[in-house]
């Protein structure tokens, strides 16, 4: 029992002096509040999810039990309150396991970000390289866009049979919610071959990153509604890619307008793709970007045959007499075909670990890279007004990702 003694000798001094005690007796509830109650639902004690967002739910449970000291004190009354917070400091303070532990992860995932965009990075610079190399000698861009689509079919079968990759479940409605996608993947595929064949690859990049316009365009006429700062970050595209296109020293109108239907293409590939797999969000992006390339080389292959077939035979015996070595050429048509595949593989990979913020930089900066690897490589002549316009096309699609990127990781689609 507790006492509570009011020591005589105490130097305040009272106008009345009693100098009495008083008992104080503890009030015991029978039947204690729920929340206070050891058998309480919320306690850690039955919890049984395994992780919370991909981290081991141990490391919440034992700071839930570390919040829990005043259930043990109204459960064992007995102990001092002022003893369990001097003991939970004093664990507090002596376990640096978990912010060692914490570092660690972080440390871990700042590499894995580090190699998912290096790969990114590497496999979309090798895939334009190798691709314009094998344009350059072999000028029939619709054979080799279906090269491309097979080697990513092959890749995805491959990762499938050997269950690297889980395989979906194939139904009669997701085949039919992909032929639209696949479609107008399929024009957009094409129609960027085509440019390349006809002009540098810095160039069809530039034109290429117009592609927000036709997105807001696009889906403002279907009803979606942009704020003023959108509106305004495409005029620097529009103006960069202007002046980049009457100062291109490859300038081709083939080239040119093969890049503004790839921009169509893609941009009503990712607006179908909203409204027709709905219904499918449990097929993830790398699945879902497989059956959409062997969709796509079904598309594209019979129409490929009619409109270059005859030329094939031709054009490959040139290719060889030109390269020298028939190994060669092949090693450049695989690597375009492989490569084609991977980055855009890794793009998917990348976005499932970003957020789109993060994947929206990334995404234009790898346009940049590429821009001047090409440079480098073919040696293409630039003007400074070509430069100048590319950087500010470029500027442009930068700050259009960003201001929409931004609301939607507002909206609550930020994914880490």
């Amino acid at each position: 029992m507790l006492t509570l003694n009011l020591i005589p000798s105490s130097p305040v001094t009272f106008s009345k002096s009693t100098h009495q005690y008083y008992h104080i007796k503890r009030i015991q509830n029978p039947n204690p509040p729920a929340f206070l109650s050891k058998s309480t639902p919320h306690s850690p004690k039955f919890c049984d999810f395994s992780k919370i967002h991909g981290y081991p739910f141990g490391k919440i449970q034992a700071l839930s039990t570390k919040a829990t000291h005043f259930s043990n004190i109204h459960g064992n009354p007995s102990r001092r309150p002022g003893s369990h917070v001097v003991k939970s400091a004093a664990t507090s303070e002596s376990n640096p396991e978990g912010e060692g532990e914490a570092a660690a992860k972080s440390k871990a995932k700042t590499l894995q970000l580090a190699l998912v965009f290096g790969f990114w990075y590497f496999q979309n610079i090798v895939f334009n390289i190798y691709n314009k190399k094998a344009l350059n000698v072999f000028p029939f861009p619709w054979l080799l866009a279906s090269f491309q689509l097979f080697a990513g079919s092959v890749w995805m079968f491959v990762l499938w049979s050997l269950k690297l990759q889980p395989c979906p479940k194939i139904t009669k409605p997701f085949i039919v919610a992909l032929l639209g996608p696949a479609l107008f993947h399929t024009i957009g595929h094409i129609s960027a071959c085509v440019s390349f064949s006809k002009v540098a690859v810095s160039f069809t990049h530039v034109i290429k990153s117009s592609e927000p316009v036709f997105s807001v365009i696009f889906s403002s006429f279907l009803g979606d509604s942009y704020p003023l700062k959108v509106w305004l970050s495409i005029v620097p595209i529009v103006l960069g890619c202007s002046l980049a296109a009457i100062t291109e020293v490859s300038f081709n109108f083939e080239g040119l307008w093969g890049a503004l239907i790839s921009n169509v293409g893609f941009v009503l590939r990712n607006i179908y793709s909203k409204k027709s797999l709905q219904n499918f969000k449990e097929v993830n992006g790398l699945n879902l970007y497989g059956w959409i390339s062997i969709i796509s080389l079904l598309y594209l292959f019979p129409v490929a045959v009619v409109v270059e077939g005859s030329q094939w035979i031709q054009g490959y015996h040139k290719a060889i007499e030109t390269v020298g070595k028939a190994s060669t050429f092949y090693l450049w048509v695989l690597l375009s075909g492989i490569f084609y595949h991977l980055y855009n593989q890794s793009s998917y990979q990348a976005l499932d670990e970003i957020s789109p913020l993060t994947f929206s930089v990334g995404n234009t900066m790898k346009r940049v890279v590429v821009i001047v690897s090409t440079v480098l490589v073919f040696r293409n002549p630039v003007r400074p007004l070509n430069a100048l316009g590319s950087g500010i096309a470029i500027l442009g699609t930068f700050l259009y990702s960003q201001v929409t990127a931004k609301k939607k990781s507002n909206g609550g689609e930020k994914k880490s």
